[in-house]
């Protein structure tokens, strides 16, 4: 990789001359290819992509700046982001994580807590993003039932039937979503700030142990969604559990709920990975229709 155009543009937004001494490669996921550039007292965090996906860095980036506007949990601070001659990028502080402990974890949960009470008038927030590289459609909606089944089910139902996903899904999740009120008569979800895409490597711990979340698809939603992608992949111990509703309690309707809010991302993971993920989304769907 020649560095040269990104340490220029480093330089740019930091006023301070940057040359790459060291890079190495580090895990990036499955869409991002990712480094660690050193240069002679600072470090910086790189995630590298085809050119046509700047779109995508530019909403981290934004993503990651409304995360830390309420200073409840820290955030790699992104530094620059854009295209190069050959990739879209973006730079960010690098931190350096940890293991952490329970005393992490039980931090981690208050800090969400306390990220979720940042509360806006809409669901949605003011720009589209993604979550993972499918498109998040944010557009604003007073309603979190029609924000819900029209900017994540329905469309996430779409993009399954383009890519070939059987009738039986299709036919099961439309039926869901003209049932979709039955499971907020009760319950009256605020739009709380979002990390969007809460799994166990979207998490981790400083060198001091205080908690970090990076790659956000940010928007303003029930905070029920995030808890419930928490659960969906593991990696949450129950110190997190305990210290978030010692914060902030979760709702008693919250277990039925939770597999309507990981429902999203099942179909997002049949929509780009295929595989298994249609018949998890099916299994969900049906429970949740026993739900009714």
């Amino acid at each position: 990789m020649n560095w040269q155009e990104i340490e220029s543009l480093i330089s740019a937004s930091t006023y301070q001359g940057f040359k790459v001494l060291q890079s190495r490669s580090v895990g990036g996921g499955s869409i991002n290819s990712a480094y660690v550039i050193e240069g002679q007292s600072d470090s910086y965090f790189v995630k590298l992509n085809s050119k046509h996906l700047s779109e995508m860095f530019a909403a981290e980036a934004e993503g990651l700046n409304e995360l830390s506007k309420p200073n409840a949990i820290h955030v790699p601070m992104p530094i620059s982001w854009g295209e190069t001659s050959t990739h879209s990028f973006i730079v960010m502080e690098n931190i350096a994580l940890s293991s952490g402990g329970n005393l992490s974890a039980i931090n981690l949960g208050k800090a969400l807590a306390n990220l979720h009470r940042t509360e806006s008038p809409k669901f949605g927030w003011y720009r589209e993003n993604t979550i993972g590289s499918t498109p998040q459609i944010n557009t604003e909606n007073t309603s979190w039932v029609e924000f819900y089944r029209s900017h994540r089910l329905q469309y996430q139902l779409m993009l399954a039937m383009k890519n070939g996903a059987g009738r039986a899904l299709i036919s099961l999740g439309d039926k869901l979503c003209e049932n979709l009120d039955v499971f907020f008569r009760s319950y009256q979800p605020k739009p709380s700030l979002l990390h969007g895409d809460l799994w166990s490597g979207n998490y981790g711990y400083d060198s001091e142990g205080q908690p970090v979340i990076f790659d956000p698809a940010v928007y303003f939603g029930d905070r029920e969604a995030d808890i419930a992608m928490t659960e969906l992949f593991g990696g949450f111990s129950s110190d997190f559990y305990d210290a978030y509703n010692d914060v902030y309690p979760l709702n008693d309707g919250y277990q039925v709920r939770k597999n309507l809010y990981n429902l999203y991302h099942v179909l997002n993971h049949y929509n780009l990975f295929g595989g298994g993920y249609q018949s998890q989304a099916k299994s969900l769907i049906s429970t949740l229709l026993s739900d009714l």
